[in-house]
């Protein structure tokens, strides 16, 4: 028998940027990574700046913990691809061979953790566990070579198969392309009741007649969503699946939080978001209940294009103590009038009641803002004492991974500078320090 409910508070494992984080324009329709092709990152400033932004949300209360970035230059994944010799000489050879995937083999986008996994709470599965299912990220290379250590890292603090169970991710396949919970938000009308899972999907894996973008690729399938579903255990009553709108992938939105936000019973989204959005709309309301509101921004106030370059959608939404909602949004936010004037309207009527922006242009630059950044996940007492890992952003913590971050990170680096072998060494040697600070045991091939 399910146990049961009891009352889970929202915890944001955000993802820190790794040592390589840098412009290699790699994804496809995230237009923002297209603009910043070959320019010079910053990788201190970004690991910096998602760190000011745990810890300010953390001194107002909110639970707040860290994922780790991963080992790049996948070295591993090169040697694959037939480049042999020590590692400096593999690197060398894909820099001189192909740097296109010396640099995919790089790519520091671990740190959007919205993309890691799909996260069920124990009050809506079956078995009364939290679900994890890793994204396979099949859509693209760079971002597929994710999985293997998503999957140790989640199996390493989510360790106790009393509370939880960490799938293996879906074949990766096209048919089950799986981007993970930035294509997935959980409603529910209090912190006690069992939730609305919705699923966002672009496409489907085996129907062809479904409207598609022209521009733009779209990566989940409908496919991963139900699959998910089923192996996390989720009453069909209380899940809902929704396609987005062709024009908005169009747009730049490759994924839903481009476009949506939810917390509670709230949805905030543009109206273009998805297929038949007035009946996906009616379909919440009718599962969440009479608490469901919907905040639905007009093309006219907001246009596509505009909600894409703010990233104003890729915001958190986040509970205070009086039961009003926080935004938390990029900075570009506070730089757009339309946008501006946008919230201060919305903060006017509520539930949104505060806006709070952040510096995260480190990170934007590569298309990943507020909500690409946290992995959200809803956990009891009883589940959170069960964690053993150190991953819960203190304020001792916080100043450890400061000084790491200040020790360990290049505040420059170009493409060009992903075949350095000294890069690599530094990479694996911050990575190891940080597995002690966190509790993780040995989760990187390096390691083992």
């Amino acid at each position: 028998m399910k146990p049961v409910s009891v009352a889970a508070v929202e915890a944001n494992f955000d993802g820190l940027p790794g040592p390589t984080h840098n412009y290699s324009g790699l994804a496809a329709g995230n237009l923002a990574a297209e603009r910043h092709k070959s320019l010079a990152s910053n990788p201190r400033a970004a690991a910096l700046q998602g760190l000011a932004k745990m810890k300010a949300l953390a001194d107002r209360g909110f639970t707040q913990a860290v994922l780790p970035p991963h080992e790049r230059p996948d070295v591993g994944a090169l040697r694959a691809l037939g480049f042999d010799g020590t590692d400096a000489q593999v690197l060398a050879r894909a820099a001189r061979d192909a740097p296109q995937l010396l640099a995919a083999c790089s790519s520091a986008a671990a740190m959007w953790v919205a993309n890691a996994a799909t996260v069920s709470p124990s009050a809506d599965t079956a078995d009364g566990r939290l679900h994890f299912t890793p994204a396979n990220l099949a859509s693209h290379f760079h971002r597929a070579l994710e999985t293997p250590t998503t999957t140790r890292v989640l199996r390493a603090i989510f360790a106790d198969a009393r509370h939880f169970a960490v799938h293996d991710a879906l074949p990766a396949a096209q048919q089950f392309g799986d981007e993970g919970a930035a294509n997935h938000t959980r409603f529910a009308a209090d912190a006690a009741s069992a939730g609305i899972e919705f699923f966002v999907y672009g496409r489907s894996g085996f129907d062809g007649s479904l409207p598609a973008p022209r521009r733009f690729a779209a990566r989940q399938t409908r496919e991963a969503a139900e699959a998910i579903a089923r192996r996390h255990g989720l009453a069909a009553e209380r899940t809902l699946y929704a396609q987005q709108n062709p024009d908005a992938i169009d747009a730049g939105v490759f994924h839903n939080d481009v476009i949506a936000v939810g917390s509670g019973p709230v949805l905030f989204c543009h109206e273009r978001a998805y297929v038949e959005q007035d009946a996906v709309l009616k379909a919440l309301a009718q599962r969440i209940g009479p608490s469901f509101r919907p905040i639905v921004v007009r093309e006219q106030e907001v246009d596509l294009d505009r909600a894409v370059a703010t990233y104003l959608f890729n915001s958190q939404l986040l509970e205070r103590t009086d039961g009003s909602l926080l935004l938390v949004a990029p900075l570009e936010c506070e730089e757009d009038p339309a946008v501006t004037a946008l919230l201060a309207r919305l903060v006017a009527e509520g539930p949104i009641r505060e806006v709070l922006t952040f510096d995260l242009r480190q990170s934007m630059r590569n298309g990943g803002g507020p909500a690409c950044l946290r992995l959200r996940i809803a956990m009891t007492p009883a589940e959170r004492q069960a964690i053993g890992a150190s991953v819960w952003l203190t304020d001792k913590l916080h100043a450890e991974l400061t000084a790491w971050v200040t020790a360990h990170y290049r505040d420059r680096l170009l493409p060009s500078d992903l075949g350095d072998p000294l890069l690599l060494d530094e990479g694996r040697r911050a990575l190891d320090e940080l597995t002690q600070l966190l509790g993780l045991g040995s989760v990187y091939p390096f390691q083992r």
